[in-house]
């Protein structure tokens, strides 16, 4: 194998098909499929994960709410913002999940700092925040048979008006902020390079392969 990751490029898409494909995907890998990255970009949705309270659902108003299986409390996807996905296969790379939420966030951390944007994790609280306590970026992932499927939420340059009708991952009052809005730049593709590097270091994957679309078993 001349790669050990695959990137999939996906394009901007609706949340419900992407989910199904993710569950999809998982359910029918086995010990010699490849580990995966899936970069999209989701029409608006606000998603509620398993634990999730009914009250932090503010007023959704003409955004529709789906109820999922990753964990953490609701959140929003918007154009503007850059989700990726992880299917990755924990027992093969012996890597914990408290091991891979860390990775994560310091991949962003990594990304933010490329831009001059002082950026950090909470212990308490998993994600992004930058100094001021606002959030950039959220994580939620689900584990099954020992490989996750979802990831994390990384705000570009998107309206944050939507957040206003939820309370953040069960925050009350918890503000959000945009990589642009903290002097950084606003387009994704100008981001994706940098972090897709950033991720793979921290997760130790030497060489990746590219693609656009799903392929034929996660579709």
């Amino acid at each position: 194998m001349t790669h050990d990751v695959i990137i999939r490029q996906l394009g901007r898409q609706a949340y419900e098909p992407i989910w199904q494909a993710m569950k999809t995907f998982t359910d029918s890998r086995d010990d010699d499929t490849c580990d995966e990255f899936w970069l999209v970009e989701h029409e608006r949705v606000f998603t509620q994960g398993q634990a999730g309270k009914a009250e932090h659902v503010l007023a959704p108003g003409d955004i529709p709410v789906v109820k999922v299986d990753r964990g953490g409390q609701v959140t929003y996807h918007g154009p503007g913002q850059q989700v990726v996905y992880f299917m990755l296969d924990l027992r093969r790379k012996k890597l914990g999940v408290r091991e891979l939420v860390t990775a994560l966030e310091m991949a962003v951390v990594d990304t933010c700092a490329h831009w001059g944007i002082a950026a950090a994790p909470r212990a308490e609280a998993p994600g992004v925040y930058v100094q001021s306590g606002a959030k950039m970026c959220s994580i939620g992932l689900r584990v099954r048979k020992g490989c996750t499927f979802h990831g994390i939420a990384f705000n570009i340059d998107m309206d944050l008006e939507p957040f206003l009708r939820i309370n953040p991952c069960g925050y009350q009052g918890l503000a959000m902020t945009t990589v642009a809005k903290e002097g950084g730049p606003a387009e994704l593709g100008t981001i994706e390079p940098i972090l897709i590097k950033a991720l793979m270091q921290r997760l130790g994957y030497n060489a990746a392969r590219h693609e656009t679309g799903l392929a034929a078993t996660a579709a």
